[in-house]
C-alpha cells in the first residue's frame, strides 16, 4: 500500500492490524483502542456502527472481537480515503463499508434501530478558537465540536441503535453528567462507567461509559485503570487492557 505525503504506518497494540495514519490530519491514540476494548460487542452476527470514524481504527480493531458488519462515519474526506485504505490494507473491505458524512446528516440507506452496537470517540472539546482552526483545520474538526456537539453524538447513537443496543463512548471525565444527561434523555440507559487515570496520583483524564437503550436502571463502576506507574512505563492492568490479553 502506497504511503502519501505525510502518512506513516503504525500497529495497534495487541493486534496485527496496521493502521495508515497522519499527524498532519490525524493520529489515533490511547482513547480510541480503549473504547474498542471496552465496548461489548456480538461475536458472531451483526451490525455495529462507528459515528466521528477517524482513519477508522476502531472498526479495524472490532474486527479482531467480532464478525459482525462494521460501518464506520466520518466527515473529513481525508480521513475517509485513509481509513477505505486501511480495510483494503487489513483485507477487511467484506467487513467494514465506511461512509463519508456529517453524522447529523447520515444518507437513508443507512437504517435508524438497526444496530446492535454504536461506539463514538467524538470531539470532545466545545469552543475553539480561530487561531486553532487557521493552524490545521483537520486536527481542530477532530478536536473540536464543530460539526457536531456531544448531544449531536448521543442523539444520533440512540436513533442509529436497536433497542436494548449498546451504546459506547470515550470522553473527558468533567463532561460525565453530560453525558448521563443526554444519554436518559435519549432513551439510553447509563450501565458500565471506568475512569482512566494517567498515573496513580492523578485525577482521571478519561472515562468510558456504556449504555443500553430502554435498558433498567443501575450502573457499574469497573475499577479503574491507571496508565503509567512510577517509572513511566504502562501498568500490568493497563497493557493487559490495551493489548487485549
Amino acid at each position: 500500500m502506497e504511503l502519501l505525503e505525510g502518512e506513516r504506518l503504525d500497529y495497534i497494540a495487541g493486534t496485527p492490524l496496521k493502521v495508515i495514519q497522519s499527524p498532519q490530519v490525524f493520529s489515533f491514540s490511547i482513547d480510541a483502542v480503549l473504547l474498542g476494548r471496552f465496548v461489548q460487542v456480538p461475536i458472531q452476527k451483526g451490525n455495529i456502527l462507528d459515528l466521528c470514524s477517524g482513519n477508522g481504527v476502531i472498526p479495524l480493531l472490532l474486527t479482531m472481537r467480532s464478525r459482525a458488519n462494521l460501518t464506520g462515519v466520518e466527515i473529513q474526506p481525508k480521513l475517509v480515503n485513509m481509513a477505505k485504505r486501511n480495510t483494503v490494507l487489513n483485507q477487511v473491505e467484506n467487513q467494514i463499508k465506511m461512509i463519508e458524512a456529517d453524522l447529523n446528516e447520515i444518507p437513508p440507506h443507512i437504517k435508524k434501530s438497526f444496530f446492535d452496537v454504536v461506539t463514538c470517540n467524538p470531539p470532545y472539546f466545545e469552543t475553539v478558537t480561530e487561531e486553532e482552526r487557521n493552524r490545521n483545520e483537520h486536527l481542530a474538526i477532530a478536536r473540536h465540536e464543530i460539526y457536531c456537539s456531544l448531544q449531536d453524538v448521543i442523539r444520533v447513537s440512540s436513533q442509529y441503535v436497536k433497542q436494548k443496543g449498546k451504546v459506547a463512548i470515550v470522553h473527558r471525565p468533567e463532561r460525565l453528567t453530560d453525558i448521563m444527561t443526554y444519554m436518559r434523555s435519549h432513551r439510553i440507559e447509563p450501565k458500565r462507567i471506568q475512569f482512566i487515570h494517567p498515573k496513580n496520583e492523578k485525577e482521571a483524564n478519561m472515562v468510558l461509559v456504556e449504555g443500553i437503550k430502554d435498558g433498567k436502571s443501575g450502573v457499574v463502576c469497573l475499577p479503574p485503570l491507571v496508565v503509567y506507574n512510577e517509572v513511566g512505563e504502562y501498568t500490568k492492568p493497563f497493557s493487559e487492557v490495551y493489548e487485549g490479553k
